[in-house]
């Protein structure tokens, strides 16, 4: 039976580490973790926020997805949305998905990255 998922995996280009590290640490607020020696040698990177780890891995021939991201479940998206945005990363909101709120930016490489935050109900106030 599953019961979480341990981590996401993208892939990145050769040479981009700096980049990652740019953008994960300072634009997202996540920490880097070392890779295990076996695979550091890879190159690439891990990263950190809470129970969610983002692994970057160096791929010869590297091209970014089109459609595939992983979905971050984010609070205060306004926050989250302004932050990125004054590191200079675009954000593109989207209504599609009813009950949430959320947004589509890229990393430095291109890795297509959805932002969300569920809705909640506000109580109704008497009249």
């Amino acid at each position: 039976m599953l019961s979480a998922v341990d981590h996401v995996q993208l892939a990145a280009p050769p040479g981009s580490e700096d980049l990652l590290r740019t953008y994960y640490v300072g634009a997202l607020g996540m920490t880097e973790i070392p890779k295990p020696p076996a695979l550091a040698a890879n190159g690439g990177c891990w990263f950190r926020a809470g129970s969610v780890q983002l692994h970057l891995g160096i791929e010869k021939g590297f091209r970014p997805a089109k459609k595939a991201h992983p979905g971050l479940r984010v609070t205060d998206i306004e926050m989250y949305a302004a932050r990125l945005a004054a590191h200079g990363a675009a954000v593109s909101w989207d209504t599609g998905l009813p009950g949430h709120r959320r947004f589509y930016s890229e990393d430095p490489v291109g890795n297509r990255l959805e932002f969300l935050e569920p809705v909640t109900a506000r109580p109704e106030r008497p009249m």
